[in-house]
């Protein structure tokens, strides 16, 4: 599979992956602080690697994600690259306070009215010094009647303006996203870690409703949060230490990829690729975590190990 017209850029260079995005989660301090100059070289990677799909949020780092994206961004020709960014939630300081438009702030609070996602994409805008977002997601909304009825009716006004060119709705739990491919006029889903080597539940009603309604799947959170980049190291799932048993299984789907000559990570990357997908977004903060997901992404796999990946799963 590769991204749909709206997902690609306008004028793609040549090269350039059409099945793989860089998350930008991580330059915007997520789990530790990253430098600015550390950020705009892990996008200089991405870019090098033929990555032109850049997924931000104001929520990274309150503000700092996409301001970084828009510096790393600032002398490389706009049309070349996929801009997705998420609206849902807003930039406040250390009292509580919004932000002004296009500042970097302290926390956030959420908010999925119409009014809301019209200051939340100047900021945006702002922030990432351009003057359109290709890829607008409604970013894990508490209330999915809410955000019908508000914030997707801003979206949608945004997409027929020209300010967006195609939406979205990016979550973790599978049940809204569904309603939400159903009910909402998206052009993609962007499921967060339930489509990996260890949680598949977007398999049982998501990717067929989507599929019915001719929405496109973006997956990512391929990791699980880090149980699938090393168990034993960062045995995280969720962003929360993973259960004992989660650990076990992911150490057995490592030793049967070692048996067979790949790396887990290799696996993870893939795994999406093997179903209806659009696109895998990974997230990285290095030049060689973006060099690592790059190869995984091409690396051989035997078809045989997929089946004991399966069955792994499955226990």
């Amino acid at each position: 599979m590769a991204f749909r017209a709206e997902l690609r850029p306008l004028t793609p260079a040549a090269g350039f992956r059409d099945d793989l995005g860089l998350g930008c989660a991580p330059i915007g301090n997520l789990y530790s602080p990253v430098a600015d100059e550390d950020a705009v070289a892990t996008v200089a990677a991405a870019l090098a690697h033929g990555i032109r799909f850049f997924d931000t949020a104001p929520n990274y780092g309150a503000g700092e994600s996409e301001r970084r994206l828009g510096v790393a961004l600032a002398d490389v020709d706009r049309d070349t690259v996929t801009i997705a960014t998420k609206v849902g939630r807003m930039i406040v300081d250390d009292e509580g306070a919004e932000v002004p438009a296009g500042a970097s702030g302290a926390g956030l609070i959420s908010d999925v009215g119409y009014d809301a996602v019209w200051r939340s994409v100047e900021g945006s805008l702002r922030r990432l010094r351009t003057d359109r977002i290709d890829l607008l997601h409604l970013h894990d909304p508490e209330d999915v009647d809410a955000a019908l009825s508000g914030a997707v009716r801003a979206m949608v006004e945004l997409r027929e303006q020209g300010v967006v060119r195609a939406l979205g709705v990016g979550m973790v739990r599978t049940a809204p996203l569904t309603r939400f491919a159903a009910e909402a006029p998206v052009d993609v889903i962007m499921e967060a870690g339930r489509l990996t080597l260890l949680d598949r539940t977007a398999l049982d009603d998501l990717l067929p409703t989507a599929a019915a309604h001719g929405v496109g799947i973006l997956a990512a959170g391929v990791y699980n949060s880090g149980v699938l980049a090393d168990p034993r190291g960062a045995p995280y799932f969720d962003y929360h230490p993973a259960p004992s048993e989660m650990v076990a299984t992911a150490l057995r789907l490592e030793d049967a990829c070692r048996a067979a000559g790949v790396s887990l990570t290799d696996a993870a990357v893939q795994f999406a690729f093997r179903h209806d997908v659009e696109g895998v977004v990974v997230g990285a903060r290095t030049p060689d975590e973006v060099a690592a997901f790059a190869a995984a992404a091409t690396s051989a796999i035997p078809e045989s190990l997929w089946d004991r990946l399966d069955r792994i799963a499955a226990g």
